[in-house]
């Protein structure tokens, strides 16, 4: 806010706007004092206000939060989008470039030396069945904007990417050395999904909100992991439980202390999951 004070009453010449001295402004704010143009004048229930006076009392009234404690913002979960766009862009690169599937994928044998892919796998699809990106695509959209504005962007991000490693880091866990599960390629976004899935379940109940419908789809998807050949169960599995273990810290921490619980989850959360990586290969 500015320093500037309103004109005296016997002060010569017209009153003029302090943010616009060339203009006139009979108008004075209501707060402030101060003649306020066009320009500057915003509305207020008695009179109008300046927009120094309106920033001000912005800022001193608390951001609004979630029951999780997040800054409730407006328009479109950003973060979902550009996840889902991220995929999107990749699919069509593994439809235009076939060596771009085989760059980022990941397979048990390859990841200790090559470990980014423990994340990049979750952004491929299987180039030729359309359908798997699809019901990922629509699964995320189901979940995550609840669990965007709910928990935070930055919760959030934690979230999507621990839970999209501990699905590859499941893979790793069950597969066999000298067999096919240890050299074959794992694709798709179905670990961060099942993660989102479990944490989904966890602040639901932590809510006390229905969560029927995505028992249902968590069951079922489960099953047609087990039963359908080619899909990467042990994926689901450990996305399911990395997520509903963050899922867990982040809505059941008190709020007095969300902040740091919730980094401390995050961190522990993480190194857990590339600890049982890392044991995983000295086994073997």
């Amino acid at each position: 806010m500015t320093t500037d004070q309103p004109q005296p009453a016997d002060s010569t010449g017209p009153p003029v706007c302090p943010r616009h001295p060339d203009r006139v402004a009979y108008v004075r704010c209501q707060r402030c004092g101060r003649p306020v143009c066009p320009q500057c004048q915003r509305t207020a229930a008695v009179g109008v206000h300046c927009v120094d006076c309106v920033a001000e009392a912005a800022r001193a009234v608390p951001p609004t939060r979630t029951a999780l404690g997040a800054k409730v913002r407006g328009g479109q979960p950003v973060v979902t989008i550009t996840i889902i766009v991220l995929c999107v862009i990749s699919y069509v690169l593994q439809r235009a470039d076939p060596g771009w599937t085989q760059r980022w994928a990941f397979a048990p044998f390859i990841g200790q030396h090559e470990p980014y892919r423990f994340l990049t796998a979750a952004f491929l699809h299987a180039p030729s069945q359309i359908t798997h990106i699809l019901f990922n695509m629509v699964a995320l959209w189901m979940v995550g904007p609840f669990l965007e504005t709910t928990l935070g962007r930055a919760r959030y991000i934690s979230l999507y990417l621990i839970s999209a490693v501990a699905g590859q880091v499941g893979v790793l866990l069950l597969a066999q050395p000298d067999t096919i599960s240890w050299y074959g390629a794992v694709v798709g976004a179905s670990g961060a999904v099942f993660g989102l899935f479990g944490a989904v379940l966890v602040v639901l109940r932590r809510l006390k909100g229905n969560a029927r419908s995505f028992v249902v789809i968590i069951a079922l998807n489960l099953v047609i992991g087990f039963v359908v050949p080619g899909i990467a169960w042990q994926a689901h599995v450990g996305g399911l439980v990395a997520g509903a273990a963050l899922g867990a810290a982040f809505a059941y921490a008190p709020a007095a202390r969300r902040r740091e619980i919730g980094t401390a989850a995050t961190v522990l959360i993480a190194v857990g999951v590339v600890a049982l990586a890392l044991v995983k290969y000295a086994s073997v």
